[in-house]
């Protein structure tokens, strides 16, 4: 298990290893720099939303110009209260974002 700072949740991001294992068939793409891409958009975010899929969920997006001419990434954070944990469920790259209600952006 790995775990990334969050600072907009103040707490730490799980990443299981079946979680890295599903990115990584899913999303090839990422795979190169998965864990970094990870670390900088759960650190610094340009964009957090409310997933219109899963009401205890967050969409964390950034900005990457490295990646493949695909812009933004995305990680899927789910969260529960008691007791408090957060934990990545997936990541994707897109060129836009579309879905779910914006929650925090960056200026």
């Amino acid at each position: 298990m790995t775990q990334f700072p969050c600072p907009y949740l103040k707490a730490d991001v799980e990443l299981s290893q079946e979680r890295e294992r599903h990115i990584a068939e899913r999303h090839p793409e990422l795979l190169a720099e998965l864990r970094r891409c990870l670390a900088e958009t759960l650190a610094d975010p340009d964009q957090v939303r409310r997933s219109s899929r899963f009401v205890n969920a967050r969409l964390f997006s950034r900005c990457f110009e490295n990646l493949g001419g695909q812009k933004q990434i995305v990680v899927v954070v789910v969260s529960q209260l008691a007791p408090p944990r957060h934990w990545i469920i997936t990541s994707y790259l897109t060129r836009r974002l579309s879905s779910g209600e914006i929650e925090w952006a960056r200026n």
